[in-house]
């Protein structure tokens, strides 16, 4: 029998009776799993950090969890964040050769989590308004997608020449104690800036933003960066995410045992750009919020509208070597 795809958007199943991944019935309410690693959580001492979700609400790192299948975590999950785990605690070297496709598994297990938590966390405040559950279609598109593509963990699920994600890995020269994390979920985008490595992933945009960034990632090459370097690379990637204006559609197309996905043309019907244009201001914006450790100002990053303020370049497009930085770490 091939295999099942599960889909809990079709049925807004969203209960914890029910594994988040497969679909199957669970035993008990209290199968569960953390949504961030307890490795993860022990290393930086999340477990009772605050976490705010996006109705303004407050949680813990602890938390936040999710119902998962003993056996699904067992014989998928567990093997997943062990071979994670593993390379995190040697940092760089070992994340670099790590298959792109298990980043993004793992990435796209977290941020699921948190979606998750904040779909549970939306369906009790409209229920307790006497409202449905309601959610913007786009929304429920790209959600369902990720959910889709995170079942190549557990099913036969493969990519038909092509990538889902951009996964973008520098060397940072990190403040070892530091745990810098950022999602934005409209548009799918996830930062990890911890031990000696940045990690970016734009988790559905079939290559899109690698794409856009073609140049600058050419002129960083293999290079170390200064955290404040990688927080300005983050700022425009998190923008173009913001930017890339398509939904991506997808094929499914089962032969045999195996699931293939099939990604449409991105172009589609459409002759327009698949990014809107880029306004120095709103980037401005965003890098304030990137740089707020280091606290500089809208005014001063937008002070030259033309240019706005780089550590990464210096005024001729040249890469500034991290060394030259004299700002804190």
């Amino acid at each position: 029998m091939p295999a099942q795809i599960y889909h809990p958007f079709e049925s807004n199943n969203f209960s914890n009776t029910t594994c988040f991944l497969s679909g199957q019935k669970l035993t008990s309410s209290e199968e569960k799993i953390q949504v961030f690693p307890q490795w993860l959580m022990s290393r930086y001492k999340l477990e009772d950090q605050p976490f705010k979700l996006l109705d303004e609400s407050m949680a813990t790192y602890k938390d936040l969890k999710i119902p998962c299948a003993a056996e699904v975590n067992e014989k998928w999950l567990e093997p997943l964040e062990a071979e994670m785990a593993a390379a995190f605690e040697i940092g760089y070297d070992a994340l670099k050769n790590i298959d792109e496709l298990k980043l993004f598994q793992w990435a796209g297990k977290l941020l699921y989590g948190i979606i998750f938590n904040e779909i549970q966390s939306g369906i009790k405040l409209q229920h307790s308004q006497g409202e449905e559950f309601n959610i913007s279609q786009s929304i429920i598109h790209k959600f369902s997608h990720l959910h889709l593509m995170l079942q190549s963990i557990n099913l036969p699920l493969q990519f038909d020449d092509f990538r889902p994600y951009s996964v973008f890995l520098f060397k940072v020269d990190n403040n070892e104690k530091e745990f810098g994390y950022r999602d934005e979920i409209n548009t799918m985008t996830f930062a990890l800036r911890i031990r000696d490595f940045g990690l970016v992933i734009c988790l559905q945009d079939n290559g899109a933003n690698k794409s856009y960034h073609k140049e600058v990632l050419n002129k960083i090459g293999s290079q170390t960066l200064h955290p404040i370097q990688f927080e300005e690379f983050s700022g425009r990637v998190f923008y173009s995410a913001y930017l890339f204006n398509r939904l991506p559609e997808y094929n499914i197309l089962p032969v045999d045992d195996t699931i293939y996905l099939e990604a449409m043309p991105l172009r589609g019907m459409s002759t327009k750009p698949l990014f809107d244009t880029w306004n120095n201001k709103i980037y401005g914006q965003v890098l304030e919020s990137f740089w707020k450790n280091w606290g500089f100002l809208l005014l001063e990053i937008i002070k030259n509208p033309e240019n706005p303020m780089s550590f990464l370049f210096d005024a001729n497009g040249e890469f500034v070597n991290e060394n030259t930085i004299d700002l804190p770490h």
